[in-house]
């Protein structure tokens, strides 16, 4: 017979607090007293409550894992992730969090209550990275912060940084970029951003957990030097410049070790090399062992569960986990709480500036759109009114991912909505067709029943060339939209035959569209723009020839259709470049083991590749993307001058102009590369050290800019040391518009090794020195 753990849960809970009710007014009170001193008036059965979650609805029977992994509670806040539990006596309120990569992820809805509490959804954070533009995802995360606090919640589990090491990563679409750098930073700016609102941030997960097959089992086989370049950079970036109130770690196993149980990655590499002075969280039922994850540093385990405590209760009691471990883990739990909202008893109005904050999304999403391909400036449009619109996903648009990543928002303005209401006039023939089409073909669709059931579009409709034509004769623009769902729980496919849909490739009947559209309207003297709805890579190769224009707008939030008009009008010029390349060709993929061996149900995934992850391989076998890292076009054209180079001490100073020498204002990206000599290390070709962006030029108009390089921000990593190194020799400043467009070069020498930095000697693999 099962039995509800929910209910015993919280039966416990309350029978703890009933028998301490009588002593309350002695107590130390938590805000009042010092620290340590509510830690010495604890139970130990309430130390090992404060460490774990207050549990989740619906967990049922004695395997926890049977439970969703994404969480959902209906304490107070409905729909947030999870709470913590309260312990009244000693003043130690209940704080909530909840996610969002791409805007809070709250319950719409609430038992005997007429109101709504949508939220906004921004662009994904790949559409963010692919800004360049740290200063706006700040602002990004100054409205993200505003909501979470208006609706009560502590903590924004989010943002999410993992590298996109392979392109079939089913959670790409939750992080920024193949870049450490770029992830880093628009980390560090989400977080500043955030936080400046009161509440705090989780970034995650940390660390090395690049797919979500096998997610909770799957063992990283990765070397120190990949860990400490690639997949822990951006997490040290992070944490060294904007302090993130937590971090969550990851499922995965690294090096045989589950990331959650890890001291080397929890302590040694993240509290002593870092210096994070802030709470550590499992993800949802991450790790297995409670007690090692107490010694490893992991203060809270989410979202909780009475096993969980019982374990830790009788670990101390039996000698096996000492208490000072647990009070060293109780004592940052308290202190977040102490940094609240809720412990400040500050009040919240459950009415964010819902308005305000969809013109920031529509900003953003904007500037992260990359415009691909613009032949013959076919964009932006001029002298256009009459357009059709091909694709069902110009009808039903996606502002973002699923799972963890979803977000409950008003509504997605559609591309057909988009364009519209920038006065364009749809060919109505061709909606009545599309919106009988999905009317028949979306029930056909299973519904996800739980949060694991994949979201799944409908196939695309395969259109006459006999209407192809017509429309070619009254309307003045092709616009072709395709879409991709993306989601958590499960990696990417290149193709899913069962449904008729594509993933990283686009079906027959897409590409049928796309050129026999294409053609058509060319015959006419007429253009043809591609307008990719997507959360990750797809490849091109096939298609990229036909359109006159293709216009990336990745999964751009609610104002989707609005901000795709905004670029299409060119009322905003685009200047969002690529943070994660496109292939030419699948077979090209830097990253091989993946999603794991074996391939049924992988165990083990090995990072065979080390550092030449990204551009980094592709630059280092002269491989040939289709859209290189970086790259985007503008309405504008830009004139780089001036480069001028100098070591001065341990700071390498690079200062050069930017010149708008087109027609329209626009901003331009400034990403400055460096090129390493040879040396006892293997070095990559080059690697992207900073970057800028500048602000709006108008035609004619220049800007000047000044970089500082640290000896630290061009060192690599030296395993046999366990030092950051610069290696001795003469270095290449390459100042570029994309990876591979180079504009300006200039170099500098380092007379003699420098090592920088020493690290503690952690996460080695098994059986290395």
């Amino acid at each position: 017979m099962k039995k509800n753990y929910s209910i015993l849960w919280v039966l416990l809970v309350g029978i703890l607090f009933t028998q301490c009710k009588d002593v309350t007014s002695s107590a130390p009170q938590l805000g009042q007293a010092p620290i340590d001193s509510v830690i010495a008036a604890m139970t130990l059965e309430e130390k090992a409550l404060l460490v774990v979650g207050s549990g989740m609805e619906g967990l049922e029977g004695n395997e926890e894992r049977q439970a969703p992994v994404v969480g959902e509670t209906k304490k107070i806040v409905p729909g947030a992730a999870g709470t913590t539990i309260a312990i009244e006596r000693l003043g130690i309120p209940a704080i909530v969090v909840a996610d969002g990569p791409a805007g809070l992820r709250i319950s719409p809805t609430r038992d005997n209550d007429d109101n709504t509490y949508y939220c906004t959804a921004y662009p994904i954070e790949t559409a963010l990275a692919s800004s360049w533009n740290v200063e706006l995802v700040e602002e990004a995360g100054k409205s993200v912060g505003n909501e979470v606090r208006e609706y009560g919640v502590d903590v924004l589990l989010a943002p999410a940084l993992n590298i996109h090491r392979h392109p079939l990563a089913g959670r790409n679409f939750e992080y920024y970029s193949e870049d450490p750098l770029i992830s880093g930073k628009m980390t560090a700016a989400m977080v500043k951003g955030v936080q400046s609102n009161g509440v705090g941030t989780s970034i995650k997960h940390f660390a090395a957990n690049n797919s979500e097959t096998e997610r909770q089992g799957l063992e990283t086989k990765v070397s120190q030097r990949a860990l400490r370049e690639i997949y822990l950079k951006g997490f040290e970036i992070a944490v060294e410049e904007s302090q993130p109130w937590t971090v969550m770690s990851s499922y995965n196993k690294i090096n045989g070790v589950d990331a959650s149980q890890s001291v080397d990655l929890l302590t040694t590499v993240l509290r002593d090399d870092w210096g994070f002075k802030g709470l550590v969280m499992t993800d949802w039922f991450g790790g297995y062992d409670p007690v090692k994850q107490m010694i490893a540093g992991n203060d809270l385990l989410m979202p909780g569960t009475k096993k969980q405590k019982d374990l830790i209760v009788a670990a101390v009691t039996n000698g096996i986990l000492d208490e000072k471990v647990l009070d060293r883990n109780v004592k940052r739990v308290l202190e977040l709480i102490l940094e609240t909202p809720r412990f400040k008893k500050e009040a919240f109005s459950n009415k964010p500036d819902l308005k305000a904050h969809a013109i920031v999304s529509r900003n953003i999403a904007t500037e992260g759109m990359v415009l691909l391909k613009n032949d013959n400036n076919a964009l932006p449009l001029t002298d256009v009114k009459n357009v059709a619109a091909f694709g069902f996903n110009s009808y039903d648009f996606i502002a973002g991912g699923a799972g963890s990543g979803e977000v409950n928002n008003a509504y997605t303005v559609s591309l057909v909505e988009g364009l519209a209401n920038a006065g364009y006039t749809l060919d109505t023939e061709l909606v009545d067709v599309y919106k009988k089409y999905m009317e028949v073909e979306k029930p056909k669709v299973p519904q996800p029943k739980t949060f694991k059931d994949p979201v799944i579009a409908i196939p695309e409709m395969a259109v006459d060339m006999s209407l192809i034509e017509k429309k070619a004769e009254t309307t003045d623009v092709a616009f072709i939209s395709i879409g991709r769902i993306s989601g958590e729980f499960r990696d990417r496919t290149l193709t899913n035959d069962q449904y008729k849909i594509g993933d990283y490739y686009l079906t027959q009947t897409e590409k049928d569209l796309i050129k026999n559209v294409s053609k058509v309207f060319k015959a006419k003297g007429k253009k043809t723009v591609l307008i990719l709805n997507i959360g990750g890579v797809v490849e091109l190769t096939e298609v990229k020839d036909a359109p006159d224009a293709i216009l990336l707008a990745w999964q751009p939030g609610l104002e989707g259709g609005n901000a795709v008009a905004d670029i299409l009008s060119g009322k905003v010029n685009p200047s969002g470049r690529l943070a994660t390349t496109f292939l030419a060709n699948y077979k090209d993929v830097a990253a091989k083991d993946f999603p794991g061996t074996p391939v049924e149900k992988p165990t083990q995934i090995d990072y065979a590749e080390g550092i030449y992850v990204g551009y980094r391989y592709y630059d280092k076998f002269n491989i040939k993307p289709l859209y290189e890292f970086g790259y985007g076009l503008s309405y504008t054209t830009f004139e780089y001058s001036d480069l001028k180079v100098s070591r001065e001490g341990n700071t390498v100073k690079v200062s050069l102009n930017v010149k708008n020498t087109g027609s329209r204002e626009g901003k331009e990206v400034v990403q400055v590369y460096v090129a390493a000599p040879k040396g006892q290390l293997d070095k990559p070709v080059q690697e992207l050290r900073t970057f800028g962006k500048t602000k709006l030029l108008k035609p004619g108009e220049s800007q000047s800019f000044a970089f500082e390089l640290k000896d630290k921000d061009i060192a690599s990593f030296n395993e046999s040391l366990s030092a950051w190194v610069v290696e001795k020799g003469q270095y290449e400043v390459r100042i570029g518009a994309s990876s591979s467009n180079i504009k300006l070069k200039a170099p500098f020498v380092v007379d003699s090794d420098v090592n920088v930095l020493k690290v503690n000697n952690a996460l080695a693999m098994q059986g290395a020195k």
